[in-house]
């Protein structure tokens, strides 16, 4: 698939950045950043979808020189050498947001620049796009309920959801869960950042995972005490915070069925491809992630789930699923397909994509 893209010519005359800020249904304020590369009379656009919203305002006054005559992957051998941190992240897994930023948008000019989209240069078609709605039951210190489900099923009465389960899920809560449609259980058993983390217990995940017994189960905390809770269940076990290119995929636990693939964690567009197509061959199912992106990086998720996995649990809806309030001019799932793609985007997210 890289191959498909790697010999793009484009022209980089400029680069710069716009900063978006935004509050979420999740309780934090979302920043992120659109880097723009323009050239030839054309834009193209990624975003940085690192956590750190001070990392943020000081990438505003940053200066990155980037112009120059490239190709995909000789723009993607140079910013090896940028210097795309004023200030160094607060978290490995940071590098990796930026560099997909930048790549992005490289990817993205040097296809409006050979006037074609991301589907014909990979001689892939762009489907209707399913998609989940992705959510927390109460906010913080109120007890979780279903109250949000119930909101966002006012707005479209066939939504699927991907939920983030907690301890203090009692099993009444549970049982009013299996009314539902719930895909995608994140039981976040990975991370270490504060205020993400969620607790690794033996007893937590069997009453989740008995509960609803249809939804995938991501990113579980495997231990010798949790182990057995999946024992028999692992084609339902998938991966999201591991999965940064095809020798992480080697390196999981077992062999999985299902993968969360969020390209901003990959970096690259090669890596990106390499995962996809890794992941095509040797039968292991996909669904798009996203990571709270304010502008086009939700665009490209969407695209990416259009041409490549367009039928799965994907979590990209449109950003207003993530806001507090919702409005009744949501679409629906499935997202329509374009009718003129150009570039990556496909319309769905930012209208300048």
């Amino acid at each position: 698939m890289y191959d498909r893209v790697a010999d793009l010519s484009l022209t980089v005359e400029d680069c710069t950045f716009e900063t978006r800020e935004r509050a979420t249904s999740s309780g934090f304020d979302r920043a992120t950043t659109t880097v723009e590369l323009s050239g030839a009379g054309e834009t193209g656009r990624g975003e940085d979808v690192t956590y750190t919203n001070e990392a943020h305002e000081a990438l505003a006054d940053h200066s990155v020189d980037l112009a120059g005559e490239y190709t995909v992957d000789s723009f993607s051998a140079a910013l090896d050498d940028a210097d795309l941190w004023p200030e160094p992240p607060d978290e490995d897994r940071f590098h990796h947001y930026r560099r997909w930023a930048f790549e992005s948008a490289a990817l993205d000019l040097a296809l409006k620049q050979a006037d074609t989209s991301l589907g014909a240069a990979l001689d892939r078609d762009y489907d209707p796009v399913e998609f989940v709605v992705s959510t927390r039951l109460g906010g913080e210190n109120e007890p979780p309920t279903t109250d949000r489900l119930d909101d966002l099923l006012a707005v479209h009465g066939d939504l699927a959801f991907k939920l983030d389960p907690t301890p203090e899920w009692d099993d009444d809560l549970l049982s009013e869960l299996a009314d539902y449609d719930v895909r995608v259980l994140d039981l976040k058993g990975l991370y270490d950042t504060e205020g993400v983390e969620v607790t690794v217990d033996a007893d937590f995940y069997r009453r989740v995972v008995d509960a609803l017994p249809d939804a995938l189960v991501e990113d579980p905390g495997l231990t010798d005490e949790t182990r057995p809770v999946f024992e028999g269940r692992e084609e339902r076990v998938t991966w999201d915070v591991p999965i940064t290119g095809v020798e992480s995929i080697e390196a999981l636990p077992f062999e999985p069925d299902w993968l969360n693939m969020k390209p901003s964690r990959c970096g690259t567009v090669e890596s990106v491809l390499d995962t996809i197509a890794h992941c095509e061959r040797e039968g292991i199912r996909l669904y798009g992630g996203g990571q709270f992106e304010l502008g086009v990086g939700r665009d490209h998720v969407q695209a990416l789930a259009s041409l490549c996995y367009p039928d799965a649990p994907n979590d990209v809806a449109p950003g207003g699923y993530n806001d507090p309030g919702l409005s009744g001019d949501l679409p629906a799932s499935p997202l329509a397909p374009p009718t003129d793609p150009r570039g990556i985007g496909v319309g769905f997210g930012d209208p300048d994509s």
